[in-house]
């Protein structure tokens, strides 16, 4: 069962990647950003709804989600799980809300509001062109906002054997505000599109590549409990 998961999660990963490379390699970002902005920049950058609501606002809301996850930790009852659990789910979603700043901070790719066809001084260059500037200040791939909805998805993983009913409303949850947080930062011309993606599918993979270890670190310690018990 759990390698049957483990190979249906990579599968939804796989193909997941064949989607945003398609995308990646269609220019379509470009296309996106052209439509919302010019330029003069973007007119949605400073509205009160994507810089106030679902930027700032975003954030507070994370910061939020993960109280409850450590509260969780605390008192697991609550939650209706072990404290193993809570605590891997704590530990899931830190490492992607840490992991995807740290790569975003190393990136040589600038903002789209950084481009000089909508203001800037950059100059457009694909974030595959790896160790090649574009001459503006980089670090804005992937999304970091992003990760502060997508670092959630593994509450799915931690859930959906205990509370499978609650796993699929998380998910949905995480999918539709990762969404808004995405396409606010689109508006306001932080980021491609493909920034937002490549976030919510590095945070599966990351979240989905841990819990099938985890699935492969229990099962040997299963088996040697029923074996003891049997002998005993």
């Amino acid at each position: 069962m759990a390698d049957e998961r483990a190979w249906r999660d990579g599968g939804w990963a796989l193909v997941a990647l064949f989607l945003i490379l398609c995308w990646d390699f269609s220019g379509l970002d470009m296309s996106v950003m052209h439509a919302l902005g010019g330029p003069q920049g973007f007119p949605w950058r400073e509205h009160w709804w994507t810089r106030d609501v679902l930027h700032e606002g975003g954030r507070w809301m994370a910061a939020l989600v993960v109280l409850i996850i450590v509260y969780g930790v605390v008192r697991p009852s609550a939650m209706g799980l072990s404290r193993s659990d809570a605590l891997w789910w704590l530990s899931m979603t830190l490492l992607c809300l840490v992991l995807i700043p740290l790569l975003k901070h190393f990136s040589l790719t600038s903002c789209p509001w950084s481009l000089a066809e909508f203001g800037g001084r950059a100059e457009y260059v694909s974030h595959w062109r790896w160790g090649v500037s574009d001459g503006g200040g980089g670090a804005c791939f992937p999304s970091g906002h992003a990760a502060a909805a997508f670092a959630f998805v593994s509450g799915w993983f931690v859930l959906r054997d205990r509370q499978p009913r609650w796993a699929r409303w998380w998910l949905l949850a995480v999918c539709v505000i990762g969404v808004l947080f995405a396409s606010a930062q689109t508006l306001r011309g932080a980021h491609f599109p493909s920034h937002s993606i490549w976030t919510a599918w590095i945070c599966w993979v990351v979240c989905a590549g841990l819990s099938a270890v985890r699935q492969r670190w229990s099962m040997p310690l299963g088996r040697i409990r029923i074996k003891s018990s049997g002998n005993g």
